[in-house]
């Protein structure tokens, strides 16, 4: 990950260095016992670490394990707009704007 800090409008701040210097293998109970406080946030919000990784039950062999794992699990309203690129193109919203689209 280039930004580890922040990820697909996910913003971990200091948390993202505290999983880079955690001991790994580690459990989400022992990530959540040491870190279960701190936010994660995104555009529309944020969610304590608890909150969003707590429900698993997993065993991580790296910080980008973790990473990965609340990029997964995040709040929907995480990543901003559904379907939404900016890559270039349109969002698609109606079948004429889609040439693959057929109309019976």
């Amino acid at each position: 990950m280039a930004n580890r800090d922040r990820e697909m409008g996910v913003e971990l701040g200091e948390l993202s260095d505290e999983l880079d210097n955690h001991d790994y293998p580690a459990s989400v109970d022992d990530l959540v016992a040491e870190y279960g406080d701190y936010e994660i946030e995104y555009p529309n919000g944020s969610e304590r670490f608890e909150e969003v990784i707590g429900p698993l039950d997993e065993t991580y062999e790296s910080a980008d394990d973790v990473r990965q794992s609340i990029l997964n699990m995040v709040d929907s309203d995480a990543v901003g707009r559904q379907r939404y690129s900016d890559r270039g193109g349109t969002e698609q919203s109606s079948p004429e704007d889609d040439p693959d689209q057929e109309s019976f």
